[in-house]
């Protein structure tokens, strides 16, 4: 049921907080507000006095409970914060996070308390999704699933004309940025605000591939291997090799579009990358909603944003319904939840430097094509890997514009390459080396496996 007179949709109806309440334990009690490591002594006293107020009324809450619960979860919401940002990412508790998705929580439930426009109420789910860790059996995706179907969907608007922006905020600091590796150094941003079919095609020329090096070789490619083929010649010996055939069958090969990202997911935040690469200088991320990315850096040409290595299958399982993951994960160590999934989702000309990833890594393309080249680890020493810790894993050579001077080893280094096509998947052995431009509007899903 599709909300009226306004495209954010409206809380105001009771039977939509019956809905949001019944996401929730019956009884105080049963809200235990467990964290799963130590917060400071002043931070329960908080979540209780929460709790107690979402408890306390027998029905909806009035406007001066919504308004007391919404000032709870903003000082819940900045004090955890602050703790986010205090140090890297890894050695923050997962309490303070735990903390931050209670805040999220118990902000949005504010919001629908209080019969305001839903689009901050999933905002705030959605930062408690990104930033935080899961709490009462991931209730912020419920809430956002139970929300979702009030709210009108949002349509691309046009892009902002000279050079003007949309007001969005930055990104937080994110575990962890492309490629696998710890977050960058840079200066903390302030915490964010909680405010006809089109084909997918290219919205700029697609520039042509490179000419074939002398140690180039094309990526074989394969159709339908069995599982002992594929792994008997392929991933025992660390072998890249393209898949065809094998995701023919994906909802996601007949369904995805422009229009049909914006009616799914127009609504929700994901963190936006900002540069045509993520070793440059002027790179950076920033939080906005997928209409607004679509209409600023896939409708406008001028600009290049990019919404990578997003686990964007977890926020939004509706779209995970439209994915598989390949049958031949099931040859590794691990169960299928410890597969990551990632979404790649940005227009022409973005490019993933030269690095390479502790996994082994399927990469399928749905919509668009890539070239890629791929090198072998036993060519690391001729790439030039960064010294810093924080990108031992990226090459510092440009391979498409190597400085030979700087760099003379790397014309040793062979590489085999392909345009990864739509409806192809590209095993990429862990350790290998990998290179990713994108030649038009593109959508990738990676899966990671050990």
């Amino acid at each position: 049921m599709a909300a009226t007179g306004s495209a954010e949709g409206a809380s105001d109806s009771p039977g939509l907080w019956a809905e949001v309440r019944a996401l929730l334990p019956r009884a105080e009690e049963g809200l235990t507000l467990a964290l799963s490591g130590e917060v400071e002594d002043c931070v329960l006293p908080l979540l209780r006095r929460a709790r107690s107020l979402l408890y306390g009324a027998a029905g909806r809450p009035g406007a001066a409970t919504a308004a007391a619960l919404e000032r709870l979860s903003d000082v819940l919401r900045d004090y955890s914060w602050e703790k986010l940002n205090a140090g890297p990412w890894r050695e923050i508790g997962k309490g303070w996070r735990q903390v931050y998705a209670y805040g999220c929580l118990f902000g949005a439930l504010a919001e629908v308390a209080a019969g305001r426009p839903l689009a901050r109420a999933v905002r705030l789910c959605d930062l408690g999704l990104l930033m935080g860790a899961a709490v009462l059996d991931n209730v912020l995706a419920r809430l956002v699933r139970a929300l979702q179907p009030h709210l009108q969907p949002h349509l691309p608007r046009a892009a902002p004309r000279d050079g003007a922006r949309a007001q969005v905020a930055p990104a937080p600091p994110r575990p962890p940025p492309r490629p696998l590796a710890a977050r960058p150094p840079a200066a903390r941003p302030p915490a964010p605000a909680a405010d006809g079919e089109r084909p997918f095609q290219s919205v700029r020329p697609a520039p042509p591939p490179p000419c074939a090096a002398r140690h180039e070789e094309l990526i074989p490619r394969l159709r339908c291997p069995s599982l002992e083929h594929f792994r008997d010649n392929y991933l025992l010996p660390q072998r890249p090799v393209v898949l065809e055939g094998v995701m023919d069958h994906w909802p996601c090969m007949k369904k995805w579009s422009v229009d049909y990202f914006c009616q799914v997911a127009g609504c929700r935040t994901v963190p936006v990358e900002l540069g045509a690469r993520y070793t440059d200088e002027e790179w950076s991320q920033q939080l906005m909603t997928v209409s607004d990315f679509i209409s600023q850096y896939i409708m406008d040409e001028n600009n290049v944003g990019y919404l990578a290595q997003h686990q964007l299958f977890d926020q939004i399982p509706e779209l995970k319904e439209d994915i598989s993951i390949p049958d031949y994960c099931c040859l590794g160590e691990g169960e299928e939840d410890d597969i990551t999934i990632n979404a790649w989702f940005g227009p022409g000309g973005t490019v993933s430097p030269l690095h390479q990833d502790p996994q082994q890594n399927f990469l399928a393309q749905v919509l668009g094509r890539k070239y890629i080249r791929l090198y072998s680890p036993q060519d690391s020493e001729n790439l030039y890997p960064h010294e810093s810790q924080i990108l031992h894993n990226t090459s510092q050579v440009d391979v498409e514009d190597p400085d030979l001077v700087k760099f003379p080893n790397f014309t040793k280094a062979a590489f085999q390459s392909c345009i990864l096509m739509p409806g192809q998947i590209l095993f990429i052995p862990v350790k290998y080396w990998h290179y990713v431009r994108s030649l038009e509007l593109s959508f990738s899903v990676s899966f990671w496996w050990s």
